[in-house]
């Protein structure tokens, strides 16, 4: 598999392998032997959201959650993570209703765990908004 590192934050890109072809040899002294047989990728992990909403996501939940200077916060962090509780997601969700001209309703709010998935639902609604 390739890795790439952005700003501290991990993005892999990865080949799927099937386990049915996992094989062992039988038992001999000093050596085993694993064979994996690669098979087409099925799926795929993407970012979905713009970068620049993610990265004015980061800032909003930084504000927000009081985060310490040099503390990390990219697309894959979780509210949690950062120490934020169920209020505090109310607040960031707040924040970016107004900063981006938006409502977000209860149950899409509910679902917002990281910052990507805020920044993929800001999208979404930015754009069936300008529709």
């Amino acid at each position: 598999y390739t890795s790439f590192v952005a700003s501290r934050c991990l993005f892999l890109e990865f080949q799927a392998i099937n386990t049915n072809s996992l094989s062992f040899s039988g038992p001999r002294r000093g050596n085993a032997f694993l064979r994996l047989q690669p098979v087409p990728m099925r799926f795929a992990v993407c970012c979905s959201a713009k970068q620049d909403t993610v990265e004015k996501v980061c800032e909003i939940v930084k504000k927000q959650l009081a985060v310490p200077e040099g503390t990390e916060v990219c697309g894959t962090t979780k509210f949690s993570d950062l120490g934020a509780d169920s209020l505090d997601t109310v607040e960031i969700v707040m924040g970016l209703e107004e900063e981006f001209q938006i409502s977000v309703e209860e149950t899409s709010a509910q679902a917002i765990a990281t910052v990507e998935d805020a920044a993929t639902l800001i999208d979404k609604l930015v754009s069936a908004k300008s529709s």
